[in-house]
This record gives structure tokens, sequence and C-alpha cells, in this order.
């Protein structure tokens, strides 16, 4: 239950189609203080895919009637592309590769920022969770490697930091949020994980505890699934 946003917010979850995603979407659905849960992804009708702005554009139209927002969580990301799973040397990059990683981790959310966050609500608390990764932190980066999908990652929490300084501005309420949502049974995950990894339901039901408790601070900030904030 989301505690912190107002009686009957209304909530939209993009990428719903995932593990995560559809976690997240259950999670909001079950709210009884939450008057409409939304979940958009490539299957969705209209469809959102991170590929192509248009299809943004018309999803984001299509979706204003619903508005206006106060929790928006973008729960789309790529690990493994066209087949091909993360870079572990030097020798293994590829630009095309690269390319597609910034493509669907970065530049995609980016547009979906774009697009979508003019329906967040105004003059509330309002809150903006992106799915992240620890991978994309630059300081905490001690093994090396997953050249493609850390630079995305890190990519992204810049232009989730810059967005979150722009939206401040007329939304000083506003939490913007890089998660890093822990180890997740989900398809994306699963040549990577062991069995420890959380269950879809318990990383969402974390994340959403976390946002919740978020203050505004006029910036991005990079947590995990239990509150700790990552360095960027």
């Amino acid at each position: 239950m989301m505690l912190s946003l107002p009686e009957g917010y209304r909530a939209l979850v993009i990428g719903a189609s995932g593990a995560i995603g559809q976690a997240l979407l259950r999670q909001l659905q079950s709210d009884p203080r939450c008057a409409g849960a939304l979940g958009v992804s490539r299957q969705s009708e209209p469809g959102l895919d991170l590929l192509n702005e248009a299809s943004i554009a018309h999803c984001a139209q299509s979706l204003a009637g619903q508005g206006p927002f106060h929790l928006v969580l973008d729960a789309t990301g790529a690990l493994t592309l066209n087949g091909r799973g993360p870079e572990k040397r030097l020798d293994e990059l590829d630009a095309a590769h690269l390319l597609a990683a910034l493509q669907t981790n970065a530049v995609g959310p980016a547009l979906v920022l774009k697009h979508v966050a003019p329906l967040l609500a105004t003059g509330q608390r309002v809150i903006w969770g992106k799915l992240s990764a620890r991978v994309g932190s630059i300081e905490d980066n001690r093994k090396g490697g997953w050249y493609g999908y850390r630079a995305a990652k890190a990519a992204l929490n810049m232009l989730l930091q810059t967005a979150a300084i722009e939206i401040a501005r007329r939304r000083p309420m506003a939490v913007v949020a890089a998660l890093q949502p822990g180890t997740v049974q989900s398809a994306l995950s699963q040549p990577f994980v062991g069995d420890d990894a959380l269950p879809p339901d318990e990383a969402a039901r974390r994340l959403l505890s976390v946002l919740d408790h978020l203050q505004p601070t006029g910036r991005a900030q990079f947590v995990d699934h239990l509150g700790r904030h990552i360095p960027w």
C-alpha cells in the first residue's frame, strides 16, 4: 500500500509484460488506495516500443485522458539483445551491440520520460521510479565486464538525474528514483542467477515500500530494494 501518495492516486507501469512489471502492476491493482493502475508494454493496445519514438508518443497521448498519474514505474530493460548476452572482455566489444544496449536501456527510457512525464500530477506528491542496476554505478564497479549493459545503465542514471532536476522545477514534491531491484527471478536474469534470486512479487513489494518512504530532494536518488543508497 502506497501511503505517501494521495488517496485515490493513479499509477502507470511501463514494461508491464516483464516479470517485475507484472508484479508491480499486481501490487498496485490490489492497493485499495489506488483508483486505477494501468500497464503498457509492446503487447498492450496501444503498444509502447522503446525503439520507436512515434509509438511512445502515441501511447502517451492515449493515456492522457486517464491521468494525471501520481506514480509512474518504468520496468523496461534488457540484458540479452538479439540473442547475445553481456560482453565479458574488451575483445568481445561490438559497435552494433553497444548501440543496441544504449538504445534499449537508456535512449528508449529517456524518450518515455520526454512523453510521459508531462502526465504527472502537479501540486501533489508524485513518484517516477525507473529500474536501473547496481552495475550502472561507476564508483561501485569492482569486477569489470558487462561493458554495454554497464554503460547503458550509467547513461540512464545520468538522464534520470538531469530529468529529475527539470521535473522538480514544476513539481517540487516529485521523487525520481533509479532502482536496483536485486537479483530477481525473470527471463532477463535467468541465465545469470542462482537459487537465491528474489521472487518478482517480493522484489515489487520491496521497491514500492522504498519509493513510499523516499522524500523529494530536487534530484534523482539511486537506491536498492532495501532502501540503501548506491553511489552514482
